[in-house]
């Protein structure tokens, strides 16, 4: 069988570095993509933040007043989504030149599967040195690749040499490389996960590594079978470029209408409570949480939050997201017949990104 040849391309900081084009004084200071909370009234959530800013512990989701709490000189700027579409649609205009297997997760990710690309290169490497040089040249932005053989190793590949890396894992590297991998790292080991795994005495992919894959699934389930096969560095799954964005979500429309903000909030508890559930049977987790909300006269308001890591499968998470977006909307006075909570941008939930060091 014809070993296949994927890349995934990272965009650097994507919102935040195309803030910094816009204004390039801002390279050198933490920027912070969000609306202003002391413009707001404290109300904002963190989309993204350059590196300047991450230093200071500022993270994709963060509300923004913690952003501010933690670094009170952080620069706050927000173009808007309809704005960064368009670099990303330039973006994937680069992909498609090499070829039209490109999944895309995000305005700032995707994947590549160039086996069979258009332009007959050979070495994967080289595609993914000339898909950075385009993209820098034709956005002025950064971009960070992972190679390899399959889309699990690809993802963790492009996550270690950021910002604009290249790094590669082959077949040769995968198991030394998943054997040093803390269990902590693995995507889907969250974090009621991990004591049950410390219990039994797994510590990292060499543990892992130990297990049957009986002993896995008695464990853990279906995702006993994930764990034994990423462990191995085994990812079967293809670049699905002809796949409809999928989404998961839960609404409920409500008689009588809800009328004060008490009833408002604790029906969207409830709901993001279902998300969670439904999410996390569905072994997914996603960029992007859409809040929708009718009115008594049938107007209705459709507004997103996207951000650049993976939103936490949390209850908790999707309620703080979705309040804050509440704020921005009118009163309930006139009565809310309808709340819905929508996670887009989906992905497998598998492996966590990683931290080591590898090769570049």
């Amino acid at each position: 069988m014809k070993t296949r040849k994927i890349i995934h391309v990272d965009m650097d900081a994507f919102y935040a570095s195309i803030e910094e084009l816009l204004d390039p004084s801002l390279k050198n200071k933490p920027l912070v993509v969000a609306k202003d909370p002391r413009k707001t009234g404290g109300r904002g959530v963190v989309s993204t933040a350059n590196y300047n800013a991450r230093k200071y512990g500022i993270h994709s989701a963060m509300s923004s007043m913690k952003a501010l709490e933690l670094c009170p000189e952080a620069v706050f700027r927000f173009s808007g989504f309809d704005f960064y579409r368009k670099y990303s649609a330039i973006i994937h205009e680069v992909f498609n030149e090499y070829t039209d297997k490109v999944e895309s997760y995000a305005l700032d990710e995707a994947y590549l599967d160039v086996t069979d690309n258009k332009l007959h290169i050979e070495n994967p490497i080289d595609v993914g040195r000339q898909i950075q040089a385009k993209i820098l040249d034709r956005t002025k932005l950064t971009s960070s690749v992972g190679v390899s053989y399959n889309k699990f190793l690809a993802k963790e590949a492009s996550d270690y040499a950021k910002p604009f890396g290249i790094t590669v894992i082959d077949q040769k590297d995968a198991i030394y490389f998943l054997k040093e991998l803390p269990i902590e790292k693995f995507r889907g080991v969250g974090k009621k996960t991990v004591p049950k795994m410390h219990e039994l005495k797994i510590l990292n992919g060499a543990d892992l590594l130990e297990w049957s894959q009986m002993d896995l699934i008695k464990h853990f389930g279906k995702f006993g079978y994930v764990l034994y096969q990423r462990a191995r560095g085994i990812d079967d799954r293809p670049v699905e470029f002809n796949r409809e964005r999928k989404s998961i979500g839960k609404e409920r429309t409500y008689g009588p209408e809800l009328t004060t903000e008490d009833e408002v909030r604790t029906a969207l508890q409830k709901i993001a409570e279902m998300v969670e559930k439904t999410v996390e049977s569905k072994k997914k987790h996603g960029k992007t949480l859409v809040l929708k909300v009718r009115y008594t006269d049938f107007t209705t308001y459709t507004k997103r939050v996207s951000f650049d890591k993976y939103i936490d499968n949390s209850s908790d998470e999707y309620y703080l997201l979705a309040s804050q977006i509440l704020e921005d909307l009118p009163d309930f006075s006139a009565g809310v017949r309808l709340l819905g909570i929508t996670i887009t941008n989906l992905a497998d939930l598998t492996f966590e990104n990683l931290d080591l060091e590898l090769y570049h």
